[in-house]
């Protein structure tokens, strides 16, 4: 038998972020925060186009950062 132990707490943790991450992205819908200078919005009568960029860049940077600091070997 393998020890599965491991795999539960990855799976635990997996969850815990999915919260955390359903949350966030509920709030943040009411909050502003992530519309930067920069993100393009293109509004016409029957279309709001909403083109994120520059959020995106930001947080490609800071996700890049934290995984570093956990995955550095």
């Amino acid at each position: 038998m393998t020890d599965l132990s491991p795999l539960g707490k990855m799976l635990i943790l997996i969850g815990v972020f999915l919260i955390v991450l359903g949350i966030g992205i509920t709030f943040l819908g009411k909050i502003s925060i992530l519309r930067l200078p920069g993100d393009i919005v293109v509004k016409k009568p029957n279309l709001i186009f909403y083109f994120p960029i520059v959020s995106s860049i930001i947080l490609s940077l800071i996700l890049t950062l934290i995984l570093n600091l956990f995955f550095r070997r």
